[in-house]
């Protein structure tokens, strides 16, 4: 965070200065906050979690979310219940259809994975669901990754890509966002601003189900499935991060839960997984409840929008007009792109 918030002085020093003064300031912060843990580590024995009321103030005043911890919990409750009705639901549709089966060397795994990258490159261009710049795709296929034997515990994401690597690209087009910094330079693209605006992180979690939506896995029923799994396993995980900064879980009561209330048992107690990143949110408040949080505000500025514009309201263009808005928080954008201000208003 200390050298982010350096580079972050360096690059808007020209152009913004006070910003720049105010990133020093806050490297200074950091860096004193660094060496108070350090001294007072060992005689820490309070529970780690932020605390209900401090987790407020953080959603307000950083995020600029107009959720509490309360009305978090409730929404991720409600989401972790609907991923997995609609996993029920389809696979009781699908229950005559073969299993997916998992790639078993390392040519399938490219073969497999380079042809959902084209595969989503082209239905998002075909049915005008945003503007697909030419860096898109290269930022998909720079993210193959290599291939692991599915031997033993094979992690989470590869127990649903294996299986069907359609689903999980809808979900990286965060890369895009990467890829975007560097093609089209804009103050609000800028790297460091990553953390501050979570939510956003929604359009990686929701673009799975959005795209579905339009139409992305009609002739794949059973990779519809993987969409609810991936889902389900957010929301629980979130949802256990929410109680361990409320000192209700302990962190292993947390693993426990999301271990739990991931489908099929795909995301063990013990896995690395897991305890990475239950270990994660405990560090930064709120980064894994974004994924759900950002997906609900954005389905609702979807819908504010189409309400505005009636039949004049294009798909393609709101996607558009998302990412041009650029990396700042979801209740700005939607401040921005419908003058709607009740959202602001609860932040002042």
């Amino acid at each position: 965070m200390s050298g982010t918030l350096g580079g972050l002085a360096e690059r808007v020093a020209d152009d913004y200065p006070a910003l720049a003064g105010d990133a020093i300031l806050a490297q200074e912060a950091v860096a004193e906050f660094i060496a108070w843990i350090e001294e007072r580590h060992q005689s820490m024995a309070a529970p780690s979690g932020v605390g209900v009321e401090e987790y407020n103030w953080y959603l307000k005043n950083v995020q600029l979310l107009p959720y509490t911890w309360a009305d978090q919990v409730a929404l991720v409750e409600r989401e972790l219940g609907r991923s997995w009705a609609y996993l029920k639901l389809l696979e009781n549709k699908n229950r005559d259809l073969p299993e997916l089966q998992m790639v078993d060397s390392k040519a399938d795994y490219q073969q497999r994975y380079r042809a959902a990258v084209r595969e989503f490159i082209t239905f998002l261009g075909r049915q005008d669901f945003m503007t697909v710049a030419d860096y898109a795709e290269p930022a998909l296929l720079e993210r193959e990754g290599r291939f692991s034997p599915p031997t033993g515990d094979v992690g989470f994401f590869n127990h649903v890509s294996y299986r069907n690597f359609l689903p999980m690209r809808a979900h990286g087009t965060h890369w895009f966002d990467l890829a975007r910094m560097d093609a089209e330079p804009h103050p609000q693209h800028v790297a460091p601003l990553q953390h501050l605006v979570g939510p956003r992180r929604g359009l990686r979690d929701g673009n799975g189900e959005l795209v579905m939506g339009a139409g992305y896995l009609d002739s794949q029923p059973r990779a519809q499935e993987l969409v609810y799994i991936l889902l389900a396993q957010r929301a629980a995980r979130a949802l256990a991060g929410l109680r361990l900064h409320s000192n209700e879980y302990t962190i292993r009561q947390a693993v426990e839960f999301a271990s739990k209330w991931t489908p099929r048992g795909w995301m063990l107690p013990e896995s690395n997984t897991v305890w990475g990143e239950q270990q994660l949110y405990l560090e930064q408040p709120t980064y894994g409840t974004s994924y759900v949080i950002g997906k609900i505000a954005i389905e609702k500025l979807l819908a504010d929008r189409a309400e505005q514009l009636g039949d004049d309201f294009d798909l393609g263009r709101f996607v558009d007009e998302f990412h041009s808005a650029g990396r700042i928080p979801v209740s700005l954008i939607r401040w921005e792109m419908t003058g709607l201000e009740d959202e602001i208003q609860k932040l002042w």
